[in-house]
């Protein structure tokens, strides 16, 4: 696996240089510490409203605020990179980022961590579209399979780690450190691209799409909000419907606007690309299904078995420590059988896979719940590794930027839609909410798990248009 060290900066012979395997290194590290932090907070969660003196419920709105902030701004880290610049925007998300943490850990009240948190989301949302834009510029498309799986393994690690971290951390040290943990790890970041990562820059002679970035920025923060607020009862169903219809107007409206500007924030045009429009629909869509099973599986372990949080955890490590090692052999997978077999067999067992974990209960034995755990981190690990690499298979250099955009805007909401699905289903399926027995709320769990791995099997449709050679560029495979 080589690197490609391509730039239209006319002083590429004065920039630094890295090894490949140095240059994701560098990805890596930024991966690591956004995923860490997203997770690591909401074990957190009653310690700080307990310091803030609000009540724990007050605090979703600092996951909220950093939720919207990521909607809002990965539209335009594509334009950012090739504007200024992979190394600048990079290097700029990660000092951002950082600061953001210094200042959540200073904070004093709910607002100012609320407002320090914005300031956080401004630069995660850079951080992880425009690692994988370096990758995708850094390498041939021959080894972009092998270097995307490398860089999505800390993304797996910060979820592993975030859990047992917080509670360690508010346990044995301050809330605080949760944030402060950000910074060693931020500055040797900063230190290590401004020595090694090269400037991977695209000719740009467009001007941001302001009006775009306001109409669909501001339609995606709405939705998102609702989709947070949905089902807590904050707002009436009436003030939530509102809102829903003002996102979807505001949506309307930027659809509206693109097809009349020359450079549109989102360039929809991508989505004539055969595989850039099955890999980023295939992908939304199995995260709509898949993506719930982070919010069912603890509610079913801790609400309706009764499980401890650190006993919920321990159960749910082995689905990352199987998609960690899964990475090693997806290559030789998609090699043997082609991605058009893979997602196709994939998407159907993994759709089966979450209806099986409507059959644990307090009976199950913990062989039996390990076993179908492994199983869903395997299957989810192949699944989202073939979906990253194949976006960018039959993409020119000069629109990768855009595609990353897309494709990161797409994995944004689809998680969003996944969770807030998820609740609405337990919701309506739970009688009485919260209130209920526990056998009730399992039973409830179960059957939100047989409506989502149905919705999985369905998203087999997006990958029906695929041939047998596609994505063989990504493997350095030469097309049948």
């Amino acid at each position: 696996m080589r690197a490609k060290n391509q730039t239209t900066d006319p002083a590429a012979e004065a920039q630094p240089k890295a090894s490949p395997a140095f240059l994701l290194w560098l990805v890596a590290i930024a991966f690591f510490m956004e995923s860490l932090d997203t997770t690591i907070l909401n074990t957190a969660v009653p310690a700080i409203a307990g310091a803030l003196h609000v009540s724990p419920l007050s605090l979703k709105s600092v996951l909220a605020s950093y939720m919207l902030s990521l909607a809002v701004f990965i539209p335009i880290s594509g334009w950012m990179a090739d504007r200024f610049g992979t190394r600048t925007v990079f290097s700029s998300a990660i000092a951002v980022f950082t600061l953001g943490s210094l200042l959540c850990g200073l904070s004093t009240n709910l607002p100012m961590l609320v407002v320090f948190r914005i300031l956080q989301g401004c630069g995660g949302a850079m951080m992880v579209p425009v690692g994988r834009l370096i990758v995708v510029r850094a390498f041939p498309k021959s080894g972009l399979l092998q270097a995307m799986s490398f860089v999505g393994i800390p993304a797996l690690i910060g979820p592993l780690l975030g859990p047992l971290a917080g509670g360690a951390l508010v346990h044995y040290a301050h809330w605080r450190v949760i944030f402060f943990i950000n910074i060693p790890i931020g500055l040797l970041g900063l230190a290590l691209v401004y020595r090694y990562l090269p400037e991977y820059r695209q000719e740009l002679r467009t001007q941001l799409d302001a009006v775009g970035l306001v109409l669909f920025g501001g339609g995606i923060a709405l939705m998102s909000y609702v989709l947070e607020v949905f089902g807590e009862h904050t707002l009436s169903m009436t003030e939530i419907w509102c809102l829903l219809g003002l996102s979807v107007l505001l949506l309307g409206a930027y659809g509206s606007h693109a097809k009349r500007t020359e450079a549109p924030l989102l360039n929809a045009s991508l989505f004539s690309v055969r595989t850039f429009r099955s890999a980023v629909s295939g992908s939304f869509l199995t995260r709509l299904g898949a993506g719930g099973v982070a919010f069912l599986l603890p509610m079913l372990y801790q609400v309706g078995m009764g499980l401890t949080p650190v006993q919920s955890g321990l159960l749910l490590m082995p689905q990352a420590l199987m998609a960690m090692g899964l990475k090693v052999v997806v290559q030789k997978i998609l090699a043997r059988y082609s991605f058009r077999t893979v997602l196709s067999v994939n998407t159907v067992a993994l759709g089966v896979m979450i209806m099986l974990f409507a059959t644990i209960s307090k009976s199950t034995s913990l062989g039996v719940v390990l076993t179908l755990s492994c199983m869903f981190g395997s299957l989810s690990s192949l699944q989202y590794s073939s979906l990253n690499s194949l976006v960018y298979s039959d993409i020119p250099p000069e629109s990768s930027g855009g595609a990353s955009s897309i494709a990161s805007t797409a994995q944004q909401l689809s998680l969003s839609f996944g969770i807030a699905l998820a609740s609405l289903l337990a919701a309506t399926f739970v009688p009485r909410g919260m209130a209920a027995t526990p056998a009730e709320i399992v039973e409830g769990v179960h059957r939100a798990f047989l409506v989502m791995g149905g919705l999985t099997i369905l998203s087999v449709v997006s990958f029906f248009s695929l041939r047998k050679a596609d994505g063989a560029s990504t493997m350095g495979l030469t097309a049948e």
